[in-house]
């Protein structure tokens, strides 16, 4: 590619070809972010307990808690229950309150869910240090690798890849053609074709700006060199228009008013030019911009939809590699601002060039910084625009096959109205030096279905409703699903962050997160709801209900530990919340140890435990309490008449249990009572 090969090869180079070709190429890369940010309020279900027969194991939990009593177990199902209901204030204050605990060997999940509900109050400084940690906790999770901007760069281009044809356009010719840029219903590009003085470094004449009329068929043809007050005898390229398509800016080499200037070091570098079209529909007034150089090259301009921002590519002072991507206002009377670096989140140490705004505020760009198929790849950063305004975490992707080859692939430009789109190549099978190729943009929609069911029983569950959410938790679309326990929704963006979830009374929510890919597939996701409403009846066991294994007690003693005491206040919000329950204390022990010592023991156990919920204010008559030591044993451990068992410690564990048994509720008694 000429102009900018030997530009820069004479001229400090805005970029490399694969060939030794220098390219005017820059580009840039942004950090990302999988993590995304929930602020839509969805519905929670509830239910009216018939005559108090129904316990929400998630309220006494609350209560609990509320209460001061906490331990890991109970505050990691607490903020679990409402971040799978979307309550994110109140999912980062329980999680916040588990992080405090600072345990060891907790599922590094919790981290990134902290983080999630941080987001989610706009706590982004928080949440980038637990998502931090999560990624320093397992560095093959996906969601972590991309936070620390490491990727397997093969499978994401693979994955990035999409089936769709590229044409080599018949405006080609046998050299260098590139840079393409639509202008009302012409492809304006640069290129070698134009005769006249050759330029040394490869025996093709001077670029020359170009344009080419669409026709009925969609296809370019009429190709017409623009106006002699653009182009030159020196090289001209890469074109951007203003909105209002009455400014243009293009590139050009350091050559103004008929004078040709080199730098200090005897280089002509590549500049900035901007002309107005006037009344008779010519491009006139042409100057340069006020921070072009004779010192450094300012080349390969893209105007946003709003016209409010340029960006460029430049080797200026302050550049991080051998060319970055820069950005300036577009102020409301036409000047430009001063330009600024995007900095090291977006470039490299090599050459950043190219980059073109799309009309979303994606940034395309081509580099040699970033791992690729070769040459120069292109590259893309989505949302960037509104990602920068908000100083938001970002992340470059590779846009893969067919736009990338292992050659040198540049100048991409689409427009998403016409869903057109182009990019430059000197790829093998091409008519010159480069070519330049133009595809549709595919389009892209995925759909997603799946089945819901019972965590536990697999069983179908009818009446589900399944809700599907865009990243930022905005709802987009919602069904109940019906006998088959199945959902279907259609229409999905490739590309695109979603969370899908499923609800049911008496059950806890659960959903999903995932990212569309840039293929059109369907998506199966399985939602598993567990119960988390149980029904309390007579000769129930509220210790399997709010999952207490044993109160426990220190060797050879029945005080109530801390421990024990979180587990208690469990059972004394149930007693609070029914008043019309009463309950058995049982105290079970393993066969280890006389027999006689061990019903001794637990007897003590078990009213040590009655006496502290009577002391925290239910009354006596509605608790009764005995220890049975070892006489109801669960299993075949026994130890008799050895005193010895080959049983494991885990097998004996299940021996050693409290029991709170529902003696009568609502005046209905349990048979065995």
């Amino acid at each position: 590619m000429n102009f900018l090969n030997h530009e820069l090869k004479t001229a400090n180079k805005i970029g490399v070809s694969k060939t030794h070709k220098i390219i005017c190429i820059l580009a840039f890369s942004l950090i990302f972010s999988m993590g995304y940010s929930q602020r839509g309020k969805i519905r929670q279900a509830s239910k009216e307990y018939d005559n108090l027969a129904y316990l929400k194991t998630s309220e006494i939990l609350l209560e609990v808690a509320e209460n001061g009593f906490t331990s890991v177990d109970l505050l990691q199902k607490l903020a679990n229950s409402f971040y799978f209901n979307n309550q994110m204030k109140d999912a980062a204050k329980w999680y916040g309150e588990l992080m405090k605990m600072d345990v060891d060997g907790i599922d590094p999940e919790y981290y990134f869910r902290y983080a999630q509900s941080l987001k989610s109050i706009e706590n982004y400084d928080e949440s980038d240090k637990w998502m931090k940690k999560f990624a320093a906790e397992d560095r093959s999770d996906l969601r972590g690798r991309a936070f620390s901007s490491t990727v397997d760069y093969l499978s994401m281009i693979d994955e990035a890849s999409r089936e769709f044809e590229v044409y080599n356009l018949d405006i080609n010719s046998e050299v260098s053609d590139f840079g393409s840029t639509q202008y009302k219903d012409q492809l304006i590009f640069a290129s070698s074709r134009g005769g006249g003085k050759k330029y040394k470094w490869n025996e093709q004449p001077y670029l020359d700006l170009f344009s080419a009329n669409k026709q009925d068929d969609g296809s370019y043809d009429n190709v017409t060199k623009l106006d002699s007050d653009i182009n030159t005898k020196y090289h001209e390229s890469t074109v951007a228009f203003t909105p209002d398509d009455q400014v243009m800016y293009f590139t050009r080499n350091n050559y103004y008013n008929k004078k040709y200037r080199n730098s200090e070091d005897g280089t002509n570098r590549l500049k900035l030019f901007k002309a107005t079209l006037n009344d008779n529909g010519n491009w006139d007034d042409i100057e340069p911009v006020h921070f072009n150089s004779d010192e450094y090259s300012v080349a390969h301009p893209t105007v946003n939809v709003q016209g409010t921002k340029m960006y460029f590519a430049s080797d200026m002072n302050g550049t991080l590699g051998k060319s970055d991507i820069f950005e300036v206002d577009i102020n409301e009377d036409g000047s430009l601002g001063d330009p600024v670096n995007l900095g090291a989140s977006v470039n490299t140490e090599g050459h950043e060039t190219f980059p073109f705004i799309n009309s979303e505020g994606d940034l395309y760009l081509s580099s040699n910084g970033f791992s690729g198929l070769g040459g120069l790849d292109v590259f893309v950063i989505r949302d960037f625009e509104n990602k920068r305004a908000l100083n938001q975490p970002m992340s470059l992707e590779n846009v893969g096959r067919p736009i990338n080859s292992p050659m040198d692939d540049f100048g991409y430009y689409e427009n998403l109205g016409t869903k057109e789109g182009f990019f430059t190549s000197n790829r093998d099978g091409g008519k010159g030096d480069d070519d330049i190729y133009s595809f549709t943009i595919p389009e892209c929609e995925q759909v997603l279905e799946g089945t819901v069911k019972d965590k536990e029983t697999m069983e179908l569950l009818s009446g589900a409703v399944v809700t599907l959410f865009d990243g930022e938790g905005n709802q987009l679309q919602q069904m109940t699903v019906g006998s088959d326990g199945s959902y279907k929704f259609e229409g999905l963006a490739c590309e695109m962050e979603f969370l899908v979830r499923g609800e049911k009374e008496t059950y806890a929510s659960d959903e999903k997160r995932f990212t569309t890919p840039k293929k059109k597939q369907k998506l199966e996701i399985e939602l598993l709801l567990e119960k988390d409403v149980v029904a309390l009846e007579p000769c129930a066991d509220l210790a399997k209900i709010l999952d207490i294994p044993i109160i426990y007690f220190d060797f050879d003693k029945y005080d109530i530990r801390y421990d024990a005491e979180v587990e208690l206040q469990k059972v004394l919000a149930v007693m609070n919340k029914y008043p019309t329950i009463t309950i058995d204390v049982r105290s079970h022990t393993d066969c280890r140890g006389p027999a006689s010592y061990n019903e001794r023991l637990s007897d003590n156990r078990a009213q040590s435990t009655r006496q502290y919920l009577i002391d925290k204010g239910v009354a006596a008559e509605r608790l009764t309490a005995k220890g049975y030591g070892e006489s109801r044993l669960v299993n075949d451990c026994g130890c008799e008449p050895t005193n010895d068992s080959s049983c494991s410690e885990a097998e004996h564990q299940l021996n050693r249990r409290s029991e709170f048994i529902v003696t009568s509720i609502n005046g209905q008694k349990c048979p065995e009572n």
